[in-house]
Parts: structure tokens; sequence; C-alpha cells
């Protein structure tokens, strides 16, 4: 399959998906607690099981010898040169409050690396798209290329966390602390729409922790072809997830990993 032919495929995907879940989006609908009433509220909705079913089903008919990690439905084949990785809707939270700040992750990974990402807001009507070398954004208002902004201290930056309480007590907490102490500003609540802000040129720094692969690996070619950095907190690979900072600048990159590497 051509380039063009894998973005008109993860366009399907993404027309799919959001056909799936929008009926659900500000209505009634069955939600679970995947923390079993643990501490983090875990949320998963049928919307986000509908969406997992019909991304699965579309790529099994289309690549059946690619593998598949899906945050509802698991893993499939990991061992396959190449595997989707799927986040039906990264932001549950602000799915069940009505709030448009969740989307639809489709990642592809080669051989563990991530090389295209797609981050689709059916609601909005606007789809992010990157392949580490260019980032595009597609939406009512038009189509355009994606650029981080220049900002090379965090005395000038903007800040997004999608929760500052999911940082774990001690040393993480501290250390979270520690960056948005020194940054311009801050905001809460945006999971996903906070790295596509970063590549849009809107956010300057993102830094999480407790993230899984299914919740980075899709913006990870989005924000690098923006010309932005995600690696883990100690400059390593961000796809496997865990402690993950983003950055539109790499010098800022580098002035963040210092705070959280001391």
């Amino acid at each position: 399959m051509s380039v063009v032919e894998l973005g008109r495929f993860m366009d399907e995907l993404a027309q799919a998906s959001g056909l799936a879940i929008l009926p659900f989006f500000r209505a009634q609908f069955a939600l679970d607690d995947k923390a079993r009433g643990g501490a983090p509220f875990d949320p998963v909705t049928e919307a986000d099981r509908a969406a997992e079913v019909v991304l699965r089903a579309l790529i099994k008919q289309t690549f059946p010898g690619h593998g598949i990690l899906g945050e509802e439905f698991g893993a499939e084949h990991l061992e396959a040169e190449c595997v989707w990785v799927l986040d039906p809707i990264d932001g549950t939270r602000a799915f069940i409050a009505g709030l448009p700040t969740w989307g639809t992750l489709i990642g592809l990974t080669r051989n563990g690396v991530p090389v295209r990402g797609l981050m689709h807001q059916p609601y909005l009507g606007e789809r992010f798209t990157g392949d580490g070398h260019t980032a595009r954004l597609r939406g009512p208002a038009g189509e355009r290329t994606l650029r981080g902004r220049r900002c090379a201290e965090l005395g000038q930056a903007i800040l997004a966390t999608t929760d500052p309480r999911l940082f774990a007590d001690g040393a993480e907490a501290e250390r979270f602390r520690a960056i948005e102490g020194r940054v311009r500003m801050s905001r809460y609540g945006a999971d996903c729409y906070a790295y596509c802000m970063l590549a849009a040129g809107q956010i300057d720094l993102v830094v999480e922790a407790g993230l899984k692969p299914y919740d980075i690996v899709a913006l990870i070619p989005i924000v690098e072809g923006a010309g932005g950095r995600v690696t883990a907190w100690d400059g390593g690979p961000a796809a496997p997830g865990g402690r993950i900072v983003a950055a539109g600048d790499p010098r800022l990159h580098e002035a963040a990993l210092k705070v959280l590497n001391p």
C-alpha cells in the first residue's frame, strides 16, 4: 500500500470510528469503572468499545498480517512488523462530561517505532495527522501544515497536563511541581488534545505520567512532524508510555529534561 493509500485508509478508520462514537456523545449511555471502585476512577463507555470493534474489524479485513494493540480489547500479534495502536476515546472523562477535548487515536508502528499517527475529533470535525516529518490539521476552517511554536525558555511556556493528581506522591509529583512552578501558565484536562495544540503552536509543553502505549503512540508522529520532541522523562523512547514530556521547541524540551532529571 502506498503512502497515499495508507492515508486514505487511516481516514476511513477515523470516519468509521467517528460514526460509532458520535451517537453517544452528550447522550445517555452505559458506563463502567475499570478500576472497580478503586482510585483513580478509570471509566469506559459503550462508545469506547463500539469504536474499537469497528477499528479492529477494518484493520483485520485490510491488513490481516498486522498486529493490533487497543485499550479496550488488548493485544493481537504484537510480533508483527506493523502494529496498529488504538485508543478509541482518549479523554473518556471529558467525553462523559460533554466536553469536546477527547479524540480517537490511531497509530501505526513499524518494528516498534511510531511511523504514522492520527487524532480524530469527530464532534469538531478535526483530524490531526503526522508521519514524523510533517504534520497537518484538516477541519472546518480548511487544511494547514502544523508547526510548533518557538519557545526556548520555561518562563515563557504554556504547560499542559491531564491531571496533576495522576503524578505519584514523592519524587514524581515533586518534579512536576518544580517544572510547573517555572512556566508562565498551566492548563489541565485536555488529554490528547493538548499534544495536538502543542503541534499547532498553541501550547509549548506537555508533561504527563502513567501513560500506556495507546495514549501516546499516535501522537508522537504528529508532534515530531510539527518539529517538536517527545520522549520519556529520562530522554528515552516515548512509545512504551510511562512518564512523558513533549515540547514544540527542542530547546524547551532540553530545558524541561533538566528539571525532570535534577
